[in-house]
């Protein structure tokens, strides 16, 4: 799963994680439910939603961090963030990047403090 946050914009339907995971679809899906209380694609989404953060604050427009974040287009971003964060992404950056451009002490790096649960190798083995 360290894949999905290396390259959030990759291939990352339920059929190419449980592949990766050498686990059928259902059982990942289980697991997911089971070990993190979500279903494999909200996680996904999570992990794009806090590249395209990231990206945003580092100056990307909302197009770049669309596209390159994973969730493909302005819309699925503002409607990602608009479930996940109660903002829009240009709120969100106004919000938390000062007028030099560097961001403020609240505007963090989510995947290096965990909002995202982590996976290990071990969550995955068969049972």
């Amino acid at each position: 799963m360290a894949a999905v946050v290396a390259d959030p914009a990759g291939d990352h339907s339920l059929s190419a994680l449980a592949a990766s995971a050498a686990l059928s679809p259902r059982h990942l899906a289980r697991l997911f439910r089971s070990e993190l209380d979500t279903t494999p694609a909200r996680w996904v989404e999570r992990v794009r939603l806090d590249r395209a953060q990231q990206l945003l604050l580092d100056g990307h427009s909302v197009t770049s961090a669309a596209l390159h974040s994973g969730l493909g287009s302005d819309e699925s971003l503002r409607r990602a963030f608009a479930r996940h964060l109660g903002t829009t992404p240009s709120e969100y950056r106004r919000r938390f990047t000062t007028t030099r451009g560097t961001p403020e002490p609240a505007a963090r790096d989510p995947r290096s403090e965990g909002d995202h649960p982590s996976i290990s190798s071990d969550t995955f083995t068969n049972r």
